[in-house]
């Protein structure tokens, strides 16, 4: 390899890594917003939109967005490069790098939007859009459910990976001492609560599908909504919420310690 396509690469994978650091620190916003929902107080979207505002909000909260487009644009390319190279393993591995790369990409794509002054409500309102229009669809009702199916494998995913440790095989290595001993709890903890979370926006789906209500689906906003509202909602509401600050600071590790 020349040095200059060394040097691209390198480049390259330090930009991946920052994608990784980014989505620490939206998951980090997105915990704390959903904490503030659990108190009652809080105004904003408890999602990626509204972690984006508050950074829009910030002090050079415009560099630190374009900071973010860049890095998770170079995150989701490194993920859709590893999926159509078939360097991650096998056809699964692959999918999930594909996966991995669209919503990547997708969040650059909603930096971008507020980096360049816009923004977007939260996600509750354009997920209910897209299901109505998906509902208009031959066998809507069926893709509407077949969605909320597939969230629920993916939070079920999360849980398993979370309750068995089987991120500590996405790090290289593992710091020692009771830096590694805190590393694991946050990766137990959020990756279970994110699970949580997601399992929640999979049953709103599926009873959107069940009920051909189009408002039933709602983003994650609306499902950490929708889980405050349950019996002990708040409580549950403040444990997701933990899960999500404790999967951005794992994330922060992976940024250093991850395998690409």
């Amino acid at each position: 390899m020349s040095t200059v396509a060394a040097r691209s690469g390198s480049v390259w994978e330090a930009g991946a890594r920052a994608g990784y650091a980014v989505s620490g620190v939206l998951h980090v916003l997105i915990g704390v917003l959903a904490a503030q929902l659990a108190v009652g107080g809080g105004g904003g979207s408890a999602d990626q939109s509204g972690a984006f505002a508050q950074v829009a909000s910030s002090p050079f909260g415009a560099a630190a967005l374009w900071c973010a487009v860049v890095a998770l644009a170079a995150l989701g390319a490194w993920q859709g490069a590893a999926a159509l190279s078939g360097a991650v393993g096998d056809a699964g591995d692959r999918a999930k790098a594909a996966g991995k790369a669209v919503v990547y990409l997708v969040l650059a794509a909603t930096a971008l939007t507020f980096a360049r002054g816009g923004g977007a409500g939260g996600s509750g309102g354009q997920t209910s859009d897209v299901t109505a229009r998906l509902m208009q669809a031959p066998a809507g009702r069926l893709l509407v459910g077949a969605v909320g199916v597939g969230v629920l494998a993916v939070a079920a995913y999360h849980v398993h990976k979370g309750v068995r440790q089987r991120f500590l095989e996405d790090l290289r290595s593992l710091p020692g001492g009771r830096a590694g001993r805190a590393v694991r709890a946050a990766g137990v903890v959020g990756y279970t609560g994110k699970g949580v979370a997601l399992a929640v926006v999979g049953v709103l789906f599926v009873v959107a599908a069940v009920r051909a209500d189009p408002a039933e689906a709602t983003g994650l906003d609306g499902a950490l909504r929708a889980l405050r509202d349950a019996p002990a909602g708040p409580l549950l509401l403040a444990l997701v919420a933990l899960g999500f600050v404790a999967y951005g600071a794992y994330s922060l590790v992976r940024a250093r310690f991850g395998r690409l």
